[in-house]
């Protein structure tokens, strides 16, 4: 069955149901929590220490825009066999949020394998309540995005390509280290540290098994195997396995700065082996996933130049599907084991599906 597009609308009246129709939701919440659903997540969209008057949209001219993102909470719950269906709201009523922020929260998590509760902050329902054109063009692009996430649900949620594995558990370290390996491109396939899966060093480069409070014994056989294994912890008691054909790198003291460790890890996979790079396009997250995909979230203003894009694996035709207009075909080109592409144009979601 499809994911429900899921809408929390409180206070529902007669008026606001053209509103509602137009949308399209398959639910319709109050104010009741939703039972199984993440509430801790940030609002996702842009900030820098550079912006002015509180708008998140503005960057510095000195430093890159920080993204905030919450998509990869919900690849983290599946990862743990948890429901990965998010539900955290915009709360602070002193800084105002772009309203297409909402679609964006939307299109994180479903990329990402998990569902959204699209929770209407009051500055934006009270805009459409009022007709605003700002508002109300948001609105309608939700809808179309809602509408095209749902012809092409297959395309979402499958498994990252396994260059950069990172195993998660329960607690924040885990969770933040996989939050930074996505936000710096590192497109991560997220594993549970309970059940490490078997090393394959031709398709697993590097294996993260950082932040753990004990770094399971199995981890060891990646590296044995010819992997990287990267940790920031004593080894499980009586690990007794040789390193054979690959490395162990271990920092000495717990990772303090997740966004650096993030880079570290990249490098050690190394630029001829990452499953995805994005050039001309500092706002964007890219996901590569297995069936040949490559997923380009733009976290802020719609992208209006060309941008560089490539993939791990080599393939004869690439196209680029968006929920703004039809496909369209791209050139592609071979770059080593890559093949790139250059989509002219993203607004909040890119996926290039290669054959």
């Amino acid at each position: 069955m499809p994911l429900p597009l899921i809408l929390r609308w409180p206070i529902r009246e007669a008026a606001h149901e053209p509103l509602l129709a137009r949308l399209g939701a398959d639910q319709i919440l109050g104010e009741e929590a939703v039972e199984g659903a993440l509430t801790s997540g940030l609002w996702p969209g842009i900030r820098s220490p550079g912006a002015k008057g509180g708008n998140p949209d503005v960057a510095s001219a000195s430093r890159e825009p920080w993204v905030d993102s919450s998509g990869y909470l919900a690849a983290v719950q599946r990862a743990l066999g948890r429901p990965s269906l998010l539900a955290h709201q915009h709360r602070n009523p002193e800084q105002g949020v772009p309203f297409e922020s909402l679609e964006l929260a939307l299109v994180e998590a479903r990329v990402n394998g998990g569902n959204f509760v699209l929770s209407v902050e009051p500055r934006y329902r009270k805009a459409l309540l009022a007709g605003e054109d700002k508002a109300l063009a948001a609105w309608s692009s939700l809808a179309q995005t809602a509408a095209w996430l749902r012809k092409y649900e297959g395309l979402f949620g499958r498994p990252t390509l396994p260059t950069l594995t990172a195993l998660v558990e329960p607690g924040y370290a885990t969770t933040e280290i996989a939050n930074l390996l996505f936000r710096r491109g590192g497109s991560p396939r997220l594993a549970a540290a309970a059940n490490v899966p078997k090393p394959d060093p031709e398709r697993t480069a590097v294996l993260v098994a950082a932040g753990l409070k004990e770094v399971p014994a199995a981890a060891w056989e990646h590296a044995a195997a010819g992997a990287t294994v990267v940790i920031d912890s004593a080894p499980a008691a009586g690990w007794n396995y040789g390193l054979g054909r690959g490395q162990v790198v271990a920092y000495h003291k717990r990772v303090q700065d997740p966004s650096e460790f993030a880079l570290d890890c990249i490098d050690l996979v190394t630029h001829k082996r990452r499953a995805a790079r994005l050039w001309n396009a500092p706002s964007a997250i890219p996901l590569a996933t297995a069936g040949g995909l490559l997923h380009v979230i733009q976290y802020g203003s719609p992208i209006e130049v060309e941008i560089q894009a490539r993939v791990q694996g080599l393939y004869r035709s690439a196209t680029l599907l968006r929920p703004e207009g039809p496909p369209l075909a791209l050139k592609l080109y071979r770059r080593g084991t890559m093949s790139e592409v250059f989509p002219p144009s993203i607004q909040r979601l890119g996926v290039v599906q290669f054959e």
